[in-house]
């Protein structure tokens, strides 16, 4: 069954945190681009809404995927980890079948 990506609490909760600590609202955009080590690679970055987004809200805070990276994300899980490594939003993506160390690159 196909279904849309989903944004955990925790992402949402990081971007309400975001938001208050730089005084701005900005949507979270997560694409897929051709590239990275694995063909792929997760685009995650702050950006405004654009025509034919999915747009994905919660408490005031969105987060946008473009209709062309959509079908790379179905089922997939928009997160925010917080590791000895650092901070930073994952996709935790059943359709990939396998990633880079990095986490930011996989394949189909």
């Amino acid at each position: 069954m196909t279904l849309p990506p989903r944004v955990s609490d925790r992402a949402f909760a990081r971007l309400a945190e975001i938001a208050e600590d730089t005084g701005e609202v900005k949507a979270l955009r997560v694409a897929v681009d051709g590239g990275g080590c694995s063909g792929f690679q997760y685009d995650i970055r702050f950006d405004d809404p654009a025509e034919g987004d999915l747009e994905l809200e919660k408490n005031g805070q969105k987060v946008l995927i473009d209709p062309v990276s959509l079908p790379f994300l179905e089922n997939a899980v928009i997160d925010f980890s917080e590791e000895l490594i650092g901070a930073r939003f994952i996709v935790d993506n059943p359709n990939a079948s396998s990633s880079c160390g990095c986490g930011i690159s996989f394949s189909m």
